[in-house]
């Protein structure tokens, strides 16, 4: 867990293949969800390709910083790290959850607000790899 936490980008790359597997056995073609009055629909495929592609920029970011000797927090790797993968299990796990019968909407509306909460907190956690890769830029270096 420690290596994960002092080389993040290890945990990031190695996430690109298993999201790509995951995504190629989902049945699903195509993820929807409604905002005001406009409905958004994504294909399963290019959801994957994006995340697969923030996962590099991100990977690579911590892969640079690792080789230019620059310090990152290991409290905001660890935040950023838990947020992002333990948001994205939670969600998954909690979109398993969904009722069918007619009587439950209550259930599904309290599901959906909570999924929102929950990937609204994993998009923002990403402002903390900025913030960590700018903190470690300003950050003296330290002395040969």
């Amino acid at each position: 867990m420690n290596k994960l936490i002092k080389k993040p980008y290890l945990i990031f790359w190695t996430s690109i293949p298993i999201i790509s597997l995951l995504g190629f056995f989902i049945k699903a073609d195509s993820f929807g969800f409604n905002v005001h009055d406009t409905y958004f629909v994504i294909a399963t495929n290019h959801l994957i390709m994006l995340i697969s592609l923030l996962f590099v920029i991100i990977g690579l970011g911590y892969w640079i910083m690792e080789k230019a000797n620059r310090k990152l927090s290991k409290w905001l790797n660890l935040i950023h790290i838990t947020l992002t993968f333990g948001g994205i299990l939670i969600v998954l796990i909690l979109t398993q959850c969904y009722r069918n019968e007619i009587m439950e909407y209550d259930f599904n509306n309290n599901l959906t607000l909570s999924i929102t909460l929950i990937l609204i907190t994993v998009i923002f956690g990403q402002l903390i790899f900025p913030i960590n890769i700018i903190r470690g830029l300003i950050k003296k270096l330290p002395n040969p």
